[in-house]
């Protein structure tokens, strides 16, 4: 078998060509290739790095269940050529490979990144014969071998990281062996081939409403981790499963099985993949998580939002909560300004008299809200200073707005000829170019009529698996309206190179690099508990670069006798919560006793100094990721000799924690509290072990740490 090998920072691939022409992903690791790893029942059907399914082909080898394996005609593919090419990230590497009964080719790419040890990988088919074919699956990643490395049996040594993902529960990460998720290995002298799997799949539109689109794959007997994001705002789909004598990965876009997604390919048509991202580490999660950071920097959107990380005022929660009115905005933009925000951001309800859940579509300001127009609104805001901003919901109608009667049903999803509703909203469907004009319209109007700078885009439905209008399935339907919104997205920016456009579906619900690579800022959630929001901040650079994390920081209005000492800790570890990510200042400021308002602004103050160091830093995690159940959370971001280090501690009876650094281990450093100024807690030093030792007497307390060396 001919083999080719390719390295870079870390990264080790060996791709193998057999003696009937077919390529195998032999190897994916951080660790170097040894041929003895792996043991195989059978090479026939082994290894394939590309499996495809088209419709009403049979295949020879045994599957079972719903995996993605053993492929029809994916399993007779054959390798034609391949190429590469030096662009502006680094190498573009592309295999051709062929069916020659259906003549469908397939061109499978994989980007290589200078200096990273990730590679971003997808495919086009192409339907080079002369029959109409139906693409029901193709894998954007797909390695067998997954667990090869390391002596210690599978079930002991392999454990998953899945981050689960809801409504005010974003960023809940669980790390799992594989009994718990129902594989262990019941047949060790035997290739075992079981029905069952592990997989998880995201079908609509909330591309992250119950995970986001990654994991990770830890080996503990090596200390090396496998880890993927999914660049979709939409449906996806990853499995882990038996074959062969191993465990494979597969992780893709939508399919048929799980996301009733199929295309249709006539003669010389062709398909594009979702692109999946994969990369490896040999220093575990942090080390992995960091090189994503890396990644998602290299392949975001260039924009001034993600270098300067200004500080937004938001006026929604714990303050108007979609409620707005003109006499209330002026106090609240007056101590916004005094805070230090940069962006004011008049949240839901601008445009509506009353209750506006139903009828939201038009976009036109409120005249009982604004009687003097929105206008004077905003060009006050900027008198203080600071860039306006408003909230919208650009992709839905409500099911009683008068445009929404007035569109035909081809503006909409429809499916089984019904125009498709979700808590009394339409979905608008952005394939149509007229949808696309009118949401043109929209935004040509509020940023000229209104001088907005700033733009909060929301989302707050699910329409479910797709449309059936213009397309062969839904799924495809779905797919192809995401596509659309990504480019109509491209094109504003196009017309309004400045303008900022604030990612947020219900908090944190499409959380994707489809989206993330456009858009400079993402919300990461509703939470309106901050102590638990302590736990979504915590874990959010996982998701996403720092620079692009929306925290809401919230000071709280209290109807009870809270002490003077209490409304101080809240408000500092409200502004903690933000003070390494973004911050997204809310909460009645103008209402705040004078030592609440300037611990906001201290907070705010402090925040300046640093984001320099935040827009090109990396996240850490000392004693792990954040549970909602923890007492204490920790978070650092390192930038250069430079570490910050949030901490946190929440109900529970230890007032002292230990906190690892184990990269600083054996140098003198010096610790000192950055936020408040007030803080005088304990806390020590070891620089025998790298630890950082932190005293907090009371509960619920929040602290912002800087430690440099000496």
């Amino acid at each position: 078998m001919k083999k080719l090998y390719y390295e870079e920072s870390g990264l080790h691939i060996v791709w193998g060509i057999d003696d009937k022409n077919e390529l195998r992903l032999l190897h994916f690791s951080a660790l170097p290739f040894h041929e003895e790893d792996i043991h195989v029942e059978s090479m026939d059907y082994g290894f394939r790095f590309i499996e495809m399914q088209l419709s009403g082909y049979d295949r020879p080898y045994e599957r079972h269940g719903n995996k993605y394996i053993v492929t029809a005609p994916g399993y007779r593919l054959k390798y034609v050529s391949h190429h590469e090419e030096d662009n502006t990230f680094g190498k573009l590497l592309c295999f051709v490979l062929r069916d020659n009964v259906t003549d469908v080719y397939v061109d499978a790419y994989v980007q290589f990144y200078r200096g990273l040890p990730v590679v971003r990988c997808y495919q086009t088919v192409r339907n080079e014969g002369t029959n109409q074919q139906t693409l029901e699956y193709i894998s954007g990643f797909n390695y067998e071998g997954i667990e090869k490395e390391g002596l210690e049996p599978r079930d002991e040594k392999m454990r998953v990281w899945i981050p689960h993902n809801s409504w005010q529960r974003e960023m809940n990460w669980k790390i799992y062996t594989l009994p718990e998720l129902g594989m262990e290995q019941i047949q060790p002298d035997k290739i075992q081939r079981s029905s069952s799997l592990i997989h998880v799949t995201n079908t609509g539109n909330w591309s992250a409403k119950e995970h986001l689109p990654m994991a990770y794959l830890e080996n503990t007997c090596t200390g090396t981790g496998l880890f993927w994001q999914i660049e979709n705002n939409g449906s996806w789909h990853w499995e882990i499963g038996d074959q062969n004598g191993h465990l494979y990965l597969a992780a893709g876009g939508p399919n048929e099985i799980y996301s009733h997604w199929f295309k249709d390919l006539a003669p010389g048509d062709s398909f594009t993949s979702v692109p999946v991202a994969v990369g490896v580490t040999a220093s575990g999660f942090d080390q992995g998580i960091a090189s994503l950071t890396a990644y998602r920097r290299l392949i975001r959107r260039s924009n001034a939002d993600n270098r300067k990380l200004p500080v937004i005022f938001n006026d929604y929660m714990n303050c108007l909560w979609g409620k707005p009115h003109a006499d209330e905005e002026y106090p609240l933009i007056d101590a916004a300004a005094e805070a230090g925000c940069e962006y004011f951001c008049i949240d839901a309800g601008w445009y509506a008299d009353g209750d506006w859940w139903d009828n939201v579509g038009e976009w036109e300001e409120s005249k009982m809200r604004f009687p003097d127009g929105m206008r004077k609104v905003t060009d006050y805001i900027r008198s203080k200073g600071m860039i306006p901003g408003v909230w919208l919901e650009i992709e839905v109608m409500g099911i009683n707005c008068r445009l929404a009667k007035e569109f035909p049903d081809e503006y909409f999803f429809v499916r089984h000829g019904k125009r498709i509703s979700d808590r009394s909203r339409f979905q608008l469907d952005f394939r149509n170019p007229m949808v696309r004009e009118f949401a043109n319209q929209v935004i040509d109007r509020i940023v000229s009529e209104y001088g907005v700078g700033y733009i909060k885009m929301d989302y707050n439905i699910e329409p479910g698996i797709g449309t059936e209008l213009g397309c062969e399935s839904v799924g495809q339907g779905l797919l192809e309206h995401e596509r659309a919104y990504l480019g109509w997205l491209e094109d504003v920016w196009k017309r309004y190179p400045e303008l900022v456009i604030e990612n947020c579906s219900s908090g944190g619900l499409r959380m994707d690099y489809a989206m993330l690579s456009r858009y400079s800022i993402q919300s990461t959630s509703d939470q309106d508990d901050y102590r638990k929001y302590a736990t979504i901040a915590a874990n959010a650079p996982a998701a996403l670069t720092p620079e692009q994390a929306a925290v809401w920081t919230y000071p709280m209005n209290h109807d009870d006798e809270t002490s003077p000492a209490q409304l101080k800790e809240e408000t500092v570890f409200n502004m903690v919560n933000a003070m390494l990510l973004r911050i997204h200042q809310s909460g009645h400021l103008a209402r705040l006793d004078d030592v609440r308002l300037k611990l906001v602004q201290e907070g705010i103050e402090t925040y300046k100094q640093i984001r320099p160091d935040l827009a090109n830093g990396f996240p850490f995690w000392p004693i792990g990721l954040s549970s909602f159940s923890d007492e204490w959370s920790a978070l650092g971001m390192k930038h250069e000799n430079t570490l910050y280090l949030a901490v946190w501690r929440r109900n529970g009876n230890t007032p002292v924690k230990t906190l690892p650094i184990p990269s600083l281990t054996g140098k003198n450093i010096n610790v000192r509290i950055l936020y408040p100024s007030y803080g005088i807690e304990r806390f020590t030093w070891n620089p025998v072990n790298g630890s950082l030792s932190v005293e907090f007497p009371e509960e619920n307390m929040a602290r912002l740490f800087i430690l440099t060396e000496n």
